[in-house]
């Protein structure tokens, strides 16, 4: 028996490489595929065969391994089927058995049953019944195998396995994000993978229409051209994962970040000047997975027609289109033949008529198949021109007409660089979406702020958009904004070429395109300004406002903005950047309202805000006045009038305290914790506050330094974290007793805690980037850090600041996914010499490098 395994064991290992070797010089996927099954085939039958196993008994692979395909580090599924319960001899030698197939290096998974009890689990078990439906005899008893099929099929209900396998997919789809377009694909489990094109042939096999695409088309179920097509696709992710498993070394479906460059080396992919090789490899990926979800979507509702028959009585909705059982039909199979402007009519028909489901099969197909009739002559057609506005300008069915176009390769056709980004990665670390599922996602958003049922999710937006005429101009925008990635140069420049080439040519007013082409030109701008300008600065808001030029223009910015961001990442966004959004809007409307920035007015209404909060927290009228005494004019301008209030009911009868006061509450935006700190200022405060963050991971937002003129620090802070959902108020006294007892020490501070990268960060690196220069009025300097982002970062720069005695006014800490941009408002005694200008740059290069 250990000879046994031995030889078995050396026997499989020589026989896999060998596979391996002839794929990686031939590149024959199927054919790696069927000889690794023969191997195991083989060894399978001489282990049964060696330990003389019972003949009334078979051994039956299930599962992949049954479909006669195995990958090279896949499961191998079989089960051992007796004709009768085991005896306790039968028993012992089903134990060395299974025993046997682990020692000679095999992942089993395995399943001893009768037939009865085979049927009882497949009737209880829609994964059971599947593995059946592709049981192939290995050794054995060929009578029983055979009884077991006869009952099998029997008992096999096409329709109710047909309905529990596309649920089963659609909640499988759920988990994968339910789109194909996830930047760390499972080319075998995300939509428009693998298992979708197993999930067709099972249906298939189950309804008697055959198990191979070629008999699904002599069934009538597709044609000719698309069961070559899937078979391409197929064979594509075969490879795929092949190529997964080999360079792993394990069972391994995920097309991580980490491997994605070296898989795409190994299809002959060459990183280039605009683009890695594994953006190209991803985007052929993706062009192949939106395919199989469109012939999916085709052959499901064909096999389900033919399943559940019903009566066909067309409605005419006009001369081109019926509605047929609620869906969008063709009135005859010419009709994008005849009439092309029909393939973007369709989608105009089905956003009018919200009471139809979706186009029906018969129209997808035809509609696939006569993509190819977009060309030059189809978009300079004025009626196509029309067709398309019309759905851009509609009142309802927007982005499911978008979608549409994309999924059936119609919008990338009538818009040919918007077919250059379908499918194309996005390597900036805070982006979560291919560029084309980005922008309608950013589409999306712009169009929830016109909808009453989204009021609640950003109130301040649908307020605006309610009083914002042709909210369809931001729609083209949002088209446009991101149209031009990839090409190299600036994406925003190149965009606003493409929108202002689009809006002439579809007949857009002068002014609704200029608005068009200064919202892709300046997309980015309003989001810079908020997160890395000092916003309490008037010449910072005056500056925006001469570029925005007036309220429309500065409305529709900020609209386009909030849903640009909202759009990259479910982490990206956060309250405090909308709240740095809206702040910045609102002084920038009144700046455009004649209201000239001026740092007087602004203290004067913030000073009378904070009046009127102190008086509902029933505070004597001069509560207020000495702690105020102490504190200058840019402590005004850099807090809200709550915060100030706030503050002032905390310290201001403790003004002269000799010990550290720490005060906490939930921040009135909805989202973190506020700290405030007032302390007798000491050279070494924001670090030592920053190692007590570092040391409980709690994430910094935002930070206000201020020293008062009686050199006390009062700072206050924007934390976050995820344990802040619960028991917040204990929390809240745990850091006030903390925070207050760490500053009263004098111990030398702990050094930063020593996290990994992330897997992304490590496969994607930021370039460090340090850029120290004075603000616009030489008060002074602002200093602005960009890196991948990890524990302790911030604790790392704070104690660089230290050591060159930086004093630090304001932080903005930005983190956009794994990437962190933070901007920092300082001065210091050595900061006019350039030499200690050169010295701070370089240890704070080394720090984020670290």
């Amino acid at each position: 028996m250990p000879n046994l395994a031995v030889t078995l064991k050396k026997q499989l290992k020589l026989a896999r490489q060998q596979v391996i070797d002839t794929f990686q010089s031939n590149h024959k996927p199927e054919q790696l595929l069927i000889q690794l099954r023969r191997s195991v085939d083989e060894a399978l039958t001489e282990a049964w065969r060696a330990l003389a196993m019972p003949a009334e008994a078979a051994l039956v692979a299930v599962g992949g391994y049954g479909r006669g395909e195995l990958f090279p580090h896949s499961d191998v599924d079989v089960l051992v089927l007796l004709a009768h319960a085991p005896t306790a001899d039968e028993k012992e030698k089903l134990e060395t058995l299974v025993q046997l197939f682990w020692d000679i290096g095999l992942e089993i998974g395995h399943s001893i049953r009768t037939i009865d009890e085979c049927m009882n689990e497949s009737a209880a078990d829609i994964t059971v019944q599947t593995s059946l439906l592709e049981a192939r005899l290995v050794s054995g008893n060929r009578g029983l195998f055979k009884q077991l099929q006869e009952r099998y099929q029997a008992a096999l209900d096409p329709l109710a396995f047909f309905q529990a396998k596309t649920l089963e997919m659609r909640q499988r789809h759920i988990k994968y994000e339910d789109t194909p377009y996830s930047l760390e694909p499972n080319c075998k489990e995300s939509p428009g993978g693998m298992r979708d094109l197993q999930v067709i042939l099972w249906v298939a096999k189950a309804a008697g229409l055959g198990d191979s695409w070629t008999k699904l088309a002599e069934h009538g179920m597709l044609t000719a051209t698309e069961a070559r097509q899937l078979r391409q696709k197929e064979r594509a992710f075969k490879d795929i994962r092949i190529r997964l498993h080999i360079y792993t070394g394990r069972r391994e479906d995920r097309l991580v970040f980490d491997i994605q460059t070296q898989i795409a080396e190994t299809f002959g992919f060459k990183t280039t000047d605009t683009r890695r090789a594994s953006e190209y490899l991803m985007q052929r990926y993706y062009w192949a997975a939106k395919a199989v979800v469109q012939l999916n979507t085709i052959l499901l509702q064909n096999i389900e027609a033919h399943l559940f028959p019903q009566q066909i009585v067309p409605k005419r909705i006009n001369d081109r289109f019926n509605e047929v059982n609620g869906f969008v039909d063709i009135a005859h199979d010419d009709v994008f033949e005849q009439t092309p402007s029909a393939m973007l009519e369709v989608f105009l028909v089905r956003s009018q008529h919200p009471e139809l489901k979706d186009l029906s099969a018969r129209t997808m197909r035809a509609l696939w198949h006569a993509r190819f009739k977009i060309d030059n002559a189809f978009r300079n057609d004025p009626e196509n021109h029309r067709l398309f506005m019309q759905i851009m300008q509609g009142k309802r069915g927007i982005i499911h007409a978008l979608r549409g176009m994309n999924a059936s390769s119609v919008l990338g056709r009538y818009l040919p660089n918007f077919r250059h980004i379908v499918g194309q990665m996005q390597h900036d670390l805070f982006h979560v979406y291919t560029v084309d599922q980005h922008i309608l996602m950013v589409v999306r958003n712009v169009r929830r702020f016109t909808m009453s049922e989204h009021a609640h999710e950003y109130p301040f937006c649908s307020q605006l958009m309610a009083n914002f005429g042709q909210p369809w101009v931001l729609y083209v925008a949002a088209l446009f904004h991101d149209i031009a990635k990839g090409r190299g140069g600036d994406h925003s420049t190149l965009g606003m070429v493409d929108a202002r080439q689009f809006c002439q040519q579809h007949g857009i007013s002068e002014e609704n395109t200029e608005l068009i082409v200064f919202l892709v030109e300046r997309h980015l701008a309003m989001s810079h300004v908020a997160q890395k300008q000092d916003l309490s600065d008037p010449e910072v808001i005056a500056q925006f406002a001469r570029l925005v030029g007036d309220e429309r223009h500065l409305t529709a910015l900020y609209l386009l903005t909030v849903a640009d961001i909202r759009g990259t990442s479910p982490k990206v966004w956060n309250a405090w950047k909308g709240k740095l959004l809206e702040d910045l809007y609102r002084m920038t409307l009144r700046a455009l309202g004649g209201e000239a920035p001026s740092a007087d007015r602004e203290l004067k209404n913030t000073q009378q805000e904070a009046i009127k909060t102190l008086r509902l927290y029933g505070l004597p009228a001069d509560a207020h006045v000495q702690f105020w005494k102490q504190l200058d004019v840019a402590y005004f301008l850099r807090h809200d009038a709550s915060d100030i209030a706030w503050q002032t009911r905390c310290f201001h009868d403790k003004i002269d305290s000799a010990v550290p006061l720490v005060r906490c509450r939930l921040a009135p935006i909805g989202e973190g914790v506020q700290v405030a700190v007032y302390t007798p200022d000491q050279p070494d405060l924001f670090a030592r506050i920053c190692s007590y963050f570092d040391q409980k991971n709690f994430s910094i937002f935002d930070a206000k330094i201020h020293t008062t003129q009686k050199n006390y620090a009062l700072d206050a802070f924007l934390i976050n974290a995820p344990v802040f959902a619960k028991n917040y108020r204990d929390i809240i006294n745990l850091i006030e007793h903390e925070l207050a007892q760490l500053l009263q020490s004098t111990t030398e501070l702990p050094p930063p805690s020593k996290a990994r990268l992330s897997r992304l960060s490590r496969t994607f690196p930021v370039n460090p980037a340090v850029d120290l220069r004075p603000d616009e009025r030489g008060q002074y300097y602002l200093l602005s850090v960009s890196a991948n982002d990890r524990a302790g970062l911030l604790y790392s720069i704070s104690n660089v600041l230290a050591k060159y005695r930086i004093n630090l006014h304001t932080a903005k800490v930005m983190t956009l996914g794994e990437r962190v941009e933070d901007v920092f408002l300082i001065d210091g005694p050595g900061l006019s010499q350039a030499r200690i200008q050169i010295m701070l740059e370089t240890d704070l290069l080394k720090t984020l490098r670290i």
